[in-house]
């Protein structure tokens, strides 16, 4: 058991020491690998373990290893490995991760917790007790930290306590028991308001990945498809929250578990049958300022658990007045499994296309926005697409939803270009973010013999006068995640800027415009450092709960929000342009 601990120990400190390291160097040098290797692990897995090894020794070699990348090599080498009925050299891998999430959970996204009990499992099949209670030990202790509630930390001690007297350690299975019978005793502490330092976001959403059995909400849902299912995802943000940051531990400040107070938490899931989640819905636009909600279409490698937590995110940055809607479709989550995610997103699809069907006719919202990412627009131009042509839409129809915005789309260019030409009805206006430095992107390109990608910006970025092209390249270069338009607040400024005042690019803080010649449709670029973006967004949540469409109200509202003097002086001329729009 020593050794094995002490081989654990080592794997830890490997792949933890990649997790202090901020990603820079360039990872389309092994993306195509990446891709690959997870459609060679159905084939041939012995073949895939050794190209995992190969590819992690890689990684491992740069100078600046992405947590990311070593996260998932890592995982699917464990998953190899038990598939091959080597789970004994699986545990320890699987208790590395453990760790390396608990280091790196603002870059992973990824509860430890599902891995230790992984872990547990393999060793308790085993029959080795004492792991089995070292492990449950630090579970307890991430539960704890994390505020898990009473009943749940109840069932950990028992498990201990139980463990415990398996080891003859009797005086310790007496100490878990009774404070298994104090952790249900304690009252629950509340939920809501800022007395315990954060606030609640409530999702609602509606997915087709199959449930896993389990009831942790980090790990309710899998990647595996299922039958679309309605629900309310529960999301805590700290008070001390940072626009743009979904926080999460850090090892930089000593933090080793999540806590409502500091950290974005997914706190609940509760499914829902459609006729009492539309009802519950239609409430909660009664009571809402605005009757107005946004649907978020999460993109590849993304998990239920990030899907609802970037939802709540955008949502409560935006200090939104309407109801944040997921669409979360069965992404495995993982680097190594593109391949798998482009074979589910299309079926998705067509499901996404009927849920907006119901969500236009049960909601109760007046106004509906759509936002997708990456891989996720091609759910939405599907559904969108199906949505126009099975209810006759066409130029000069009513639009049916405000703002349509497709963010990074790894969609074909050409089969956007065409496929918009049906959808550009629906919206009163649509909004294309490109960005040159997405690395999902450029490898996707090459992936599919070097067809240019709708969300690439730069030299090759779409243009035509059926949605505004901006590019985002200016934000930087966000690798896997290539999430700049939800991690930046400048994007988030001009999202609220679209949802309030369906304001033209020309009318937007921060845009540039940029020309090819007369007649040509113009591209837009955001160039940093015109905005003062965080103050902006503050004074637009405050413009639109005020309904300040005059220029002297909107003057009002900026005064009583910006104090500082100068930096009302600052935001003065972009409200100005935005309400005379």
């Amino acid at each position: 058991m020593q050794r094995r601990l002490r081989k654990t120990l080592a794997v830890a400190l490997l792949i933890g020491n990649a997790a202090l390291w901020t990603p820079a160097f360039s990872q389309q040098a092994i993306g195509l690998d990446l891709f690959a290797l997870g459609s060679l692990a159905e084939s041939d897995p012995a073949a895939a373990l050794d190209m995992s090894s190969e590819l992690l020794e890689q990684v491992m070699s740069q100078q600046e290893p992405d947590p990311r990348l070593v996260y998932d090599l890592v995982r699917m080498r464990a998953d190899l490995l038990a598939q091959q009925g080597r789970s004994a050299e699986a545990a320890p891998l699987l208790v590395s991760l453990a760790r390396l999430a608990t280091q790196s959970r603002d870059v992973l996204y990824v509860d430890p917790i599902p891995l230790l009990r992984e872990a547990l499992e393999i060793f308790r099949a085993e029959g080795d007790t004492r792991a089995v209670f070292e492990l449950l030990q630090m579970i307890l202790e991430e539960q704890r930290a994390g505020g898990a509630e009473g009943e749940t930390i109840a069932r950990t001690l028992q498990e201990l306590s139980k463990t415990a007297a398996e080891l003859g350690r009797a005086e310790d299975a007496e100490r878990f028991a009774a404070a298994a019978d104090a952790a249900t005793a304690e009252p629950e502490s509340g939920t809501r308001g800022t007395d315990d330092g954060f606030h609640e976001v409530e999702v609602y959403y509606a997915t087709d990945r199959a449930r896993t059995g389990k009831s942790s909400p980090s790990e309710f849902y899998g990647g595996e498809r299922g039958q679309l299912e309605l629900g309310v995802a529960t999301v805590t943000i700290p008070d001390t929250h940072t626009p743009g940051v979904v926080e999460a531990p850090s090892v930089w400040r000593l933090e080793f578990s999540t806590n409502p107070a500091r950290h974005v938490v997914l706190r609940s899931v509760e499914p829902i049958e459609p006729v009492a989640f539309f009802r519950r819905l239609q409430m909660e636009m009664s009571a809402r300022p605005a009757k107005e909600l946004f649907v978020f279409v999460h993109g590849f490698n993304v998990g239920f658990e990030k899907g609802a937590k970037r939802a709540a995110q955008i949502a409560y940055d935006m200090n939104y007045a309407g109801v944040p809607v997921l669409y979360s479709w069965p992404s495995q989550g993982s680097a190594v499994s593109y391949i798998t995610d482009t074979a589910s997103v299309r079926l998705s699809g067509r499901r996404l296309s009927r849920f907006l069907d119901d969500l236009v006719a049960r909601s109760g919202a007046t106004t509906i926005h759509l936002v997708a990412h990456s891989m996720g627009n091609r759910a939405l131009t599907d559904a969108l697409e199906l949505f126009a042509l099975r209810n006759n839409v066409s130029p000069g129809s009513d639009p049916v939803f405000d703002q349509i915005i497709f963010a990074a789309p790894d969609v074909d260019a050409g089969l956007f270009r065409e496929m918009v030409k049906t959808i550009h009805p629906l919206a009163r206006r649509l909004t294309l973010y490109a960005s040159e430095n997405d690395w999902a992107l450029v490898t996707s390109r090459k992936l599919h013999g070097n067809a240019p990608r709708a969300g690439q910006g730069g030299d090759v970025m779409l243009t035509t006068p059926n949605f505004d092209s901006v590019d985002m390249s200016e934000l930087g270069e966000d690798m896997l995640a290539h999430g700049y338009f939800a991690n930046d607040s400048s994007a988030l400024a001009d999202m609220m800027s679209l949802f309030w005042r369906n304001a033209a690019p020309e009318n937007r803080c921060g845009l540039v415009a940029e020309t090819e010649g007369p007649g040509a449709t113009p591209k837009w670029h955001y160039e940093p450092g015109l905005c003062t973006s965080r103050k902006l967004i503050a004074v637009l949540s405050s413009l639109q709960r005020a309904n300040a469409d005059t220029v002297a109200a909107a003057r009002k509202v900026l005064k009583a929000t910006a104090k500082d003097p100068e930096i009302a002086k600052e935001l003065e001329p972009v409200i100005v342009k935005l309400v005379s729009d």
